[in-house]
């Protein structure tokens, strides 16, 4: 008997990249929404998170509408002849999208318990508001970043229904280890 462990490289390769793409636009996000009052912000919010309280093959379906050659960005992918649809690339986008809301949660909540007075002091003391967030905040919600970068991680790799519907189970090319492991028993 061979042993495959494509899907353990499959699934690594997604995961990493889902997760510093996640670390990325979760702190980002994060830091935009605890700094902003637009309006609509509880909308932004929801749309956010709703990764996280949806089905993972509704997420999937959704994915599917949207990167499918009728959806948006499908149209607008296939006009450079690119598609994401049955690649290890819609393996690491689906695991972005359902990481994402345990990462930006979680930044969110870190940079929330910052004291306020060490900020305003930095910005009094002439500090820009990169100078703010580089110097004072990151470091100071660092844990709860490093926490949040974990919690993504293991999401990313534990991700299998909205894979599925966007991956698909293609050994060798999109079969991460859960769908092996399903598809197995």
């Amino acid at each position: 008997m061979e042993f495959d462990i494509s899907p353990l490289w499959i699934s690594l390769k997604s995961s990493a990249i889902a997760t510093f793409i996640t670390f990325v636009l979760g702190i980002a996000a994060a830091r935009w929404m605890l700094s902003t009052r637009i309006r609509g912000k509880a909308l932004i919010e929801g749309i956010f998170i709703s990764p996280l309280v949806l089905p993972p093959t509704v997420v999937g379906f959704l994915l599917l509408l949207l990167f499918g050659r009728n959806g948006a960005i499908g149209q607008f992918l296939l006009q450079f002849d690119l598609t994401i649809i049955f690649t290890w690339q819609a393996a690491a986008l689906t695991a972005t999208v359902v990481s994402f809301p345990l990462m930006y949660k979680t930044a969110l909540g870190a940079f929330e318990q910052i004291d306020a007075n060490l900020l305003n002091a930095a910005r009094t003391l002439g500090a820009s508001e990169w100078q703010v967030f580089w110097r004072i905040m990151l470091p100071l919600a660092w844990p709860g970043i490093l926490a949040g970068t974990i919690l993504a991680f293991a999401r990313a790799l534990g991700e299998f229904g909205a894979t599925l519907m966007l991956a698909g189970n293609i050994p060798g090319q999109t079969q991460t280890i859960p769908m092996a492991i399903y598809f197995a028993v």
